[in-house]
């Protein structure tokens, strides 16, 4: 999975209304600090830091939880494949 598709999974869990506000706000940190990053690997361990935080929030409903944990693994998968 490229960086553009994570970044997509993100805004899609951003604009969704019916996650907590907390949880969205956490995924947008998580989407500056690999924007802002000149190391795309190291803003994807920083977000990845926030995303599994978020996972464990009692707060995160159940029907996001599958989303949560796919833009979690999609994060490990790019920070694996492209390690130097």
């Amino acid at each position: 999975m490229d960086l553009e598709q994570i970044l997509a999974m993100m805004d899609s869990i951003i604009s969704d209304p019916t996650i907590p506000k907390n949880i969205r706000n956490s995924v947008s940190t998580a989407k500056e600090k690999i924007l802002k990053s000149e190391d795309k690997v190291v803003g994807v361990a920083e977000a990845i830091y926030i995303i599994d935080e978020v996972s464990n929030d009692v707060n995160l409903p159940i029907h996001a939880r599958p989303s949560i944990w796919s833009l979690l693994s999609a994060l490990e998968a790019f920070k694996e494949e492209h390690k130097k």
